[in-house]
């Protein structure tokens, strides 16, 4: 068989067109945006990760069973970026999904990064969701009690 091949070079083009231009929606993932009006950050997954500081054990309705979560307290974040907590805050996920919701004042809500001591990842609602800590006397067998909980969060915006 010849060294050079005309059909192995083409298919060796194609793999390395395709890794070339689904790197930067691979690099994207691995940030979160804050936006607040016309300044945007780009906070690096992984360094949240790092600050992780707040651990509890739950039981996660979508999962139906108990689960160890690393967070950190999303409220503190919010007010570390937008000097308060807006009042209302615009989220788009990785998957489209995109809603505006209010009452984030409350420490009880924690942006997860790790789940069972691993990293959060796209196929497992990561890289970064939000969870309430203690979700009080809902039903955690109806889901639709959980109707505010945001997964693979992409980009966050304070609506003033």
């Amino acid at each position: 068989m010849p060294l050079f091949h005309p059909d192995r070079c083409m298919v060796r083009l194609l793999a390395a067109l395709t890794l070339l231009f689904a790197m930067p929606a691979l690099a994207d993932s691995n940030r979160l945006l804050l936006r607040d009006g016309e300044r945007e950050i780009a906070l690096s997954v992984d360094e949240l990760r790092a600050r992780a500081d707040v651990e509890f054990r739950f039981f996660d309705p979508y999962l139906a069973e108990e689960v160890d979560i690393r967070g950190l307290v999303f409220r503190e974040l919010l007010v570390e970026h937008f000097g308060e907590v807006p009042s209302r805050l615009h989220f788009e996920a990785w998957d489209d999904y995109d809603v505006t919701l209010a009452g984030w004042d409350d420490p009880d809500w924690i942006l997860v990064t790790h789940q069972n001591g691993e990293p959060i990842t796209l196929r497992h609602r990561g890289p970064v969701r939000l969870v309430e800590r203690d979700y009080g006397d809902r039903d955690p067998s109806s889901l639709r009690n959980f109707n505010d909980w945001i997964w693979m969060i992409r980009r966050i915006e304070a609506v003033w």
